[in-house]
């Protein structure tokens, strides 16, 4: 009698062992079937261009990513580290910088920072005549009485940018400029201390955010795109994150 016992107890488990094996042939079947993730730097930063543009050129078409070709490295990197610690604020990039080593930091920065592509304009919305001429009064040459000093006398001259930390901010989108000046105001973003942005876009009324960004996005590109020299622009306000000799130093 105990002899026909011992088969009846085994016979589970032997279905189950075969169930087992089977299992992990197929799971090793089908891994082997999948190609591997080529290491390379265009892979690596697949989650940034599905936005941005495989070479940093912006979805103009959406009206808010921005272009980021050609910008001061430091700006991008020093973005990415605002979102890693919280100073900026926006769910989809704190989640993709969240885990980035400050040298992989470094390497995405200086890829973008290197792309010479196209700029390509993007939808604005319609605006009137006198609010386009409040824009240009705000990026040339300021408002004094208000205490708000002209774009152009942080970011060059020719809005492009200045080295090695000031981004240009012709070619961007309006969606994205109007909403930047606005998180500025909301405290979405922030800038290391003392944040001249904030200040600026505190002062500005939300009629001139709407004129800033139109003119902005509807400026004409110079014939050289490149960011001014660092130095070469001294910083009307107080600003931490150009150092004190307003360059970034």
């Amino acid at each position: 009698m105990n002899t026909n016992v011992r088969p009846q107890h085994a016979k589970p488990f032997g279905v189950a062992a075969l169930l087992v094996v089977t299992l992990l042939f197929g799971a090793g079947s089908r891994a082997a079937d999948v190609p591997p993730i080529p290491d390379t730097l265009q892979q690596r930063i697949a989650a940034c261009t599905t936005c941005h543009g495989v070479h940093g050129e912006g979805t103009p078409g959406s009206g808010y990513f921005p272009r980021l070709a050609g910008k001061p490295a430091a700006y991008l990197a020093r973005q990415m580290q605002y979102f890693q610690n919280g100073l900026r604020k926006y769910a989809p990039m704190e989640y993709t910088v969240r885990q980035l080593s400050p040298a992989y930091i470094q390497e995405i920065a200086e890829y973008f920072s290197a792309q010479q592509v196209p700029y390509a304009r993007s939808p604005l919305p319609p605006v009137s005549a006198a609010t386009l001429q409040r824009g240009e009064q705000l990026v040339s040459k300021g408002d004094p009485a208000h205490g708000i000093p002209a774009c152009a006398s942080c970011h060059g001259s020719q809005l492009t940018g200045v080295q090695p930390s000031t981004p240009g901010l012709v070619g961007l989108p309006y969606d994205y400029l109007s909403a930047q000046l606005g998180s500025w105001r909301t405290h979405t973003r922030a800038a290391m201390a003392p944040d001249c942005m904030a200040v600026v876009a505190n002062r500005l009324s939300e009629s001139d955010i709407t004129a800033v960004a139109a003119t902005l996005a509807s400026r004409q590109l110079p014939a050289d795109t490149h960011a001014q020299a660092a130095g070469s622009v001294t910083p009307p306000l107080p600003c931490g994150v150009l150092g004190a000799t307003g360059d970034g130093t």
